[in-house]
């Protein structure tokens, strides 16, 4: 239990590899290492926080709401131990729902993409759930995931009262209409998979769903997607990294933001939540 005589931490930041945001393939498993040009840098900076023992960033590569290794109750778990729940504190994020398992599915989308993303015979089109090759989309819903995060959300609010709950969205990786993905390796090579809708539309129902589970858990979405919008993968200005690509930005986590997407989404923390 929270000690409540605890003043807490201005910035706690609970999250994936999209808070997290640093590839670094020499590293251990579960280690958590953290960009230093990920948005929660960003974010604790404009803050005034960067640096010093105000801000508590548990977000780890892998990390998922409820399915498997580093959970959203072991982040705010380790959080609450390091005192970072308490009256000061201003802004706690999470973001979630990638590396979960939604319905009866046995793997996660983001594991399941990287196989078909790259199966040109296949692919990720319409027939790619039936065939079991992605999750079906359709198991992810608002009150899906409110359920999963409820517990989450209601010990912060309580032992955190004054502080701005934000679920923050995905950026755009891929447009909501488009039917195929894309990925650039090293700047000069582009890659694309013509059946890619199935990804796309499971894009589109993650964000729908962490918009209706904020609305009904009455804490603040940032949409991460509507602000990145038009800088998605092999569009003319990517604010997502390919595979060493040195426009963008050559050590990125692949499929993940680059300094200049983490930049937008920081300030818009900030400016929105943080001021």
């Amino acid at each position: 239990m929270a000690d409540t005589a605890r003043e807490g931490k201005d910035l706690v930041v609970l999250g994936d590899s999209f808070s997290a945001n640093v590839w670094n393939p020499l590293s251990e498993v579960g280690s958590c290492e953290r960009g230093a040009t990920a948005w929660p840098e960003r974010l604790s900076t404009l803050m005034g926080v960067a640096g010093t023992d105000r801000v508590e960033n548990r977000s780890c590569l892998g990390a998922s709401i409820d399915t498997s290794g580093y959970t959203l109750g072991v982040e705010t778990r380790d959080a609450d131990k390091a005192g970072a729940f308490g009256p000061r504190t201003k802004v706690v994020t999470l973001q979630f729902g990638l590396n979960d398992r939604w319905g009866t599915a046995d793997q996660s989308l983001w594991a399941a993409m990287q196989h078909c993303v790259f199966d040109l015979a296949e692919g990720c089109g319409a027939d790619a759930v039936a065939a079991g090759r992605l999750p079906d989309s359709r198991d992810i819903t608002g009150a899906s995931y409110a359920a999963r995060i409820r517990n989450a959300v209601t010990y912060i609010r309580y032992y955190a009262p004054n502080a701005r709950i934000v679920l923050v969205g995905y950026p755009e990786l891929f447009h909501s209409e488009q039917d195929t993905v894309c990925l650039d390796f090293f700047g000069v090579v582009p890659f694309t998979q013509p059946r890619g809708r199935t990804v796309v539309e499971y894009f589109n129902r993650i964000d729908q769903a962490q918009r209706e589970a904020a609305q009904e858990l009455k804490i603040e979405f940032l949409d991460a997607r509507a602000i990145t919008s038009g800088h998605g993968l092999c569009s003319p200005q990517p604010w997502v990294n390919g595979v060493l690509d040195p426009t963008v930005n050559i050590e990125g986590l692949p499929f993940h933001p680059s300094p200049v997407g983490d930049d937008v989404v920081g300030k818009a923390i900030f400016d929105r939540y943080a001021r």
